[in-house]
């Protein structure tokens, strides 16, 4: 989390301005929704290691046993989810909007990659109605919505930094 952290940082210095020099709306909420599922993640950990930490002789899964067991899931599935999909398009929309900007910035894969990513967490949403029988595909805590979604949403975010990389240094050799 501390490494989306930084890049939620650094993506921000990169985002492109209006033309009076301000961020963009859609370009803040880009970086808040990614800063937002920073914290609820972080939270979502806290409540996984609570039981575990208030139950230590029980051996109870913080996955499925314990009274934030449902929380915990909650959080790490349908609202990270939402707040992950948010970030994903609000990143597309900023770099479409300002076309100029983000051919220099972004690669034109990197912006329909984060739409199909986003869209991809926007269908996981749901999963929060069907469940926490974890060997249920679709359940709110199931290897579907939750693990492969969020696998899939941390690997793109690398290919995000390294489309972002590669332009930096095709543009760097376009100024020299």
């Amino acid at each position: 989390m501390a490494v989306l952290t930084a890049f939620g940082v650094a993506l921000a210095r990169l985002l492109p301005r209006d033309g009076t020099g301000r961020r963009a709306i859609v370009g803040q909420l880009t970086i808040v929704s990614l800063l937002t599922y920073v914290a609820v993640i972080l939270f979502a950990t806290s409540l996984e290691a609570g039981t575990p930490l208030a139950f230590p002789d029980r051996g109870m899964d913080p996955t499925t046993d314990g009274p934030l067991a449902a929380a915990m899931a909650l959080a790490h599935g349908p609202i990270a989810h939402l707040w992950i999909a948010m970030f994903f398009l609000g990143f597309a929309r900023a770099a479409q909007r300002f076309t100029a900007a983000a051919s220099s910035v972004v690669p034109r894969w990197t912006v329909r990659g984060s739409i199909v990513v986003g869209v991809i967490n926007l269908l996981a949403i749901p999963s929060l109605y069907f469940g926490m029988d974890a060997t249920h595909f679709y359940a709110v805590n199931g290897w579907g919505a939750d693990a492969l979604v969020g696998l899939i949403t941390l690997v793109w975010v690398g290919f995000t930094g390294l489309g972002i990389h590669r332009a930096g240094k095709k543009r760097a050799r376009m100024l020299t």
